[in-house]
């Protein structure tokens, strides 16, 4: 359904917080707020995403449940679906660590999440803006007065903003239809919406068979960011920590093995193997270093003026504290993947 662009983020996150709370309390339960009270013991929730392909490494390997089970800690995994998603997930307490875009991070934390970004696990070319096959739109002049599929809150959303800015165009010459991830493309397929801003690993398997990347552009995309809630990282450092290493384990696996990262990945998001090696090999850094910094900060500052212009954060101030407070280096500095055990 339509999405109102005047709608504010403050009121859809609330609003949406409390939706994903209700439906992940059977899955997660007390467990991300309750079980860290003790040094050791309890339960790590924790997400992992077709668009964070580390994530789908630890998972697959069983790291972190090798590495914790000494302390008598449970691993959660739950899947978060998109940005949105997870950051819904972390504001409402459902899981402790969670992988958004930058923007997303940063329009989280400008309206009052209580996040850190402690890693930073990929810069990919992940979001591009998709026409189906056969379709006359070829440029982002061709998107006025259309309709655009896109996930309101995520790098997609984010990158169709800056390309209609970049073509002379705004959000007001089109109409955006709010779409999760995969509606988004079948709206698409199906002739729902004239274009989509799309996503890895979903888009390159809409490309495979026959949709057109008619923009692309690297520097519209923002870094692959891994939070944690401020709760977590207060009470359980030790097991922040312990997940810092293990992506950095990860990283160093998937730079060695680039071939099976792919296959972990075709695996989990059901992509045919040369697909999912498009991801991995053409359109995934994932040799990036972890540590938060001064990149991450300088993507972001050119995006933060967006979403006070659209009206979803209501001051370029707030947008400022939150950049400014955001990123949380003090982890991944020390990571160690050594003191990650093989399952």
């Amino acid at each position: 359904m339509p999405f109102s662009p005047t709608l504010n983020r403050r009121s859809f996150l609330s609003v949406a917080a409390a939706v994903s709370a209700l439906a992940l309390a059977g899955c997660a339960g007390e467990n991300a707020a309750t079980d860290i009270a003790g040094k050791d013991g309890g339960t790590l929730t924790i997400d992992f995403a077709t668009y964070n392909p580390l994530s789908l490494v630890i998972k697959e390997k069983g790291w972190l449940e090798a590495t914790l089970a000494s302390k008598g800690v449970t691993v959660t995994w739950v899947q978060s679906a998109g940005s949105n998603k997870a950051n819904q997930a972390l504001l409402a307490g459902a899981i402790d660590v969670g992988s958004t875009a930058g923007s997303a991070a940063l329009l989280a934390r400008s309206n009052g999440s209580p996040i850190k970004t402690i890693s930073i696990y990929s810069q990919p070319e992940w979001a591009a803006l998709v026409a189906a096959k056969g379709s006359a739109i070829t440029s982002v002049a061709d998107l006025k007065g259309k309709s655009v599929a896109a996930t309101k809150g995520t790098d997609p959303y984010f990158f169709l903003v800056q390309a209609l800015e970049a073509a002379g165009l705004s959000t007001d010459d089109v109409t955006v239809q709010n779409l999760q991830h995969a509606d988004g493309r079948a709206a698409l397929e199906n002739g729902s919406v004239d274009a989509w801003a799309g996503l890895d690993p979903i888009m390159a398997t809409a490309e495979q068979e026959g949709a057109t990347l008619f923009y692309r552009n690297l520097e519209f995309n923002t870094y692959g960011f891994l939070n944690a809630t401020e709760s977590f990282l207060k009470d359980k450092p030790e097991l922040a920590q312990s997940v810092v290493d293990a992506y950095e384990k990860a990283r160093i696996w998937a730079a060695e093995n680039p071939e099976e990262t792919a296959q972990i990945l075709a695996t989990a998001a059901g992509l045919k193997p040369e697909v999912a090696s498009t991801v991995i090999l053409k359109r995934s850094n994932l040799n990036v270093s972890g540590i938060p910094g001064e990149k991450q900060r300088a993507v972001l500052a050119k995006i933060g003026p967006t979403f006070v212009e659209l009206g979803d954060v209501k001051t370029q101030a707030e947008v400022d504290t939150a950049l400014s407070s955001l990123l949380d280096d003090s982890l991944a500095v020390k990571a160690n993947p050594a003191s990650i055990k093989e399952s």
